[in-house]
């Protein structure tokens, strides 16, 4: 389960790239690097049901953490391949607020596994519009497990092609686990015409056992994530002391993200290990704001700090979204970006 990374691709049209920024980078990535990179991020690196520590003011953390372990040794038994056992294969759903732990968990069982996918929602649809459906189908079919995380469907094209995909890997008696904030009957709900693919999202429903992780934010409990930015001069200052440091407008960010494929965000930090942005401020529109979602969930995922400039954390998303189809999603990124962020001002001493 190792990963691996190539150098950035420049793309010659787009002129020279100044060094330290990640405006004008953009990234090459081959399929096999998709496939490569299909596992535990590296801030779960050594995750493990041992060091989930449940709260015990809520015990459907302790209840996780013993089925997990249960559906551990149900899949590690289970065979592979012409040997698999074709009994109905362990299917889970983790659903819980953001920052209790779900990844955590889904992490800790695709270490115990071993032989263990491990994606987003939209690594895996990028994955099957780079290779096709039945190459994934056939490239996923190998593992024991196929872990989702932050399953969360965005419009009705992704409900049936995730819900054909769950059904071809099932069939072929792979185990499925997946995290969400949103129990299984409800993905899609607020965002697109669920009723319409009411049968689709149903048959999602069905495959899995649903295990609720109730808690607390655990990143909020030791710091807050809707702080001033800081002063312009202390982020660039800060960047220029590090070659791995890269430092952009934010403005000029968000509109290079709309250039780059959201799959190639984790291919655009390599290398980085600090991002200052100056000039942060309320962002636009919504597709702005999702592109700005998945590029903190790259950066949370390989633990990399940052500075933030200008107005910083707060208001960054509007009232209007954080109360719409998309909250959760907006939210998870405020509680990501502000562990980040705190670690970036660490960073300052």
């Amino acid at each position: 389960m190792t990963s691996t990374r190539e150098p950035l691709a420049a793309d010659p049209a787009a002129g020279p790239v100044r060094q330290g920024a990640l405006v004008g980078r953009r990234p090459s990535v081959p399929t096999e690097r998709l496939l490569a990179e299909l596992v535990p991020p590296r801030h779960f690196a050594d995750a493990s049901f041992d060091s989930y520590v449940p709260d015990a003011g809520f015990p459907t953390q302790a209840a996780s953490v013993a089925r997990l372990r249960k559906a551990a040794d149900q899949i590690a038994g289970g065979g592979k391949g012409l040997f698999r056992r074709r009994a109905e294969p362990v299917a889970v759903y983790l659903d819980g607020g953001f920052g209790v732990g779900k990844t955590h968990l889904l992490t800790s069982l695709a270490h115990a596994v071993g032989d263990a996918a491990y994606g987003t929602f939209v690594e895996y649809t990028n994955l099957v519009g780079a290779l096709g459906f039945l190459p994934t189908v056939e490239a996923l079919a190998t593992r024991r497990l196929v872990c989702i995380d932050e399953f969360e469907l965005d419009d009705p094209g992704d409900t049936v092609l995730m819900s054909r995909l769950l059904r071809e890997l099932a069939d072929r008696g792979v185990a499925l686990a997946a995290t969400s904030n949103t129990l299984p009957g409800s993905l899609g709900e607020g965002r697109f015409a669920a009723d319409d693919f009411l049968r689709e999202i149903q048959a999602l429903a069905s495959r899995f056992e649903v295990l609720r992780v109730d808690g607390e934010d655990y990143r909020h409990r030791s710091l807050v994530t809707d702080a001033d930015g800081l002063p312009e001069d202390v982020v660039v200052a800060a960047t220029a002391t590090r070659p791995d440091a890269t430092l952009d407008d934010f403005s000029a960010l968000l509109d290079h993200l709309a250039t780059v494929h959201p799959s190639r965000y984790g291919a655009l930090l390599d290398g980085v290990g600090l991002v200052g942005l100056t000039g942060v401020h309320a962002v636009p529109t919504q597709d702005v704001a999702l592109r700005l979602v998945v590029l903190v969930d790259r950066l949370y995922d390989r633990d990399v700090p940052v500075l933030l400039g200008g107005a910083g954390e707060r208001e960054l998303f509007s009232a209007e979204m954080l109360a719409g189809g998309y909250r959760k999603k907006y939210y998870r990124a405020l509680s990501r970006l502000g562990s980040l962020a705190a670690d970036g001002s660490a960073l300052l001493g």
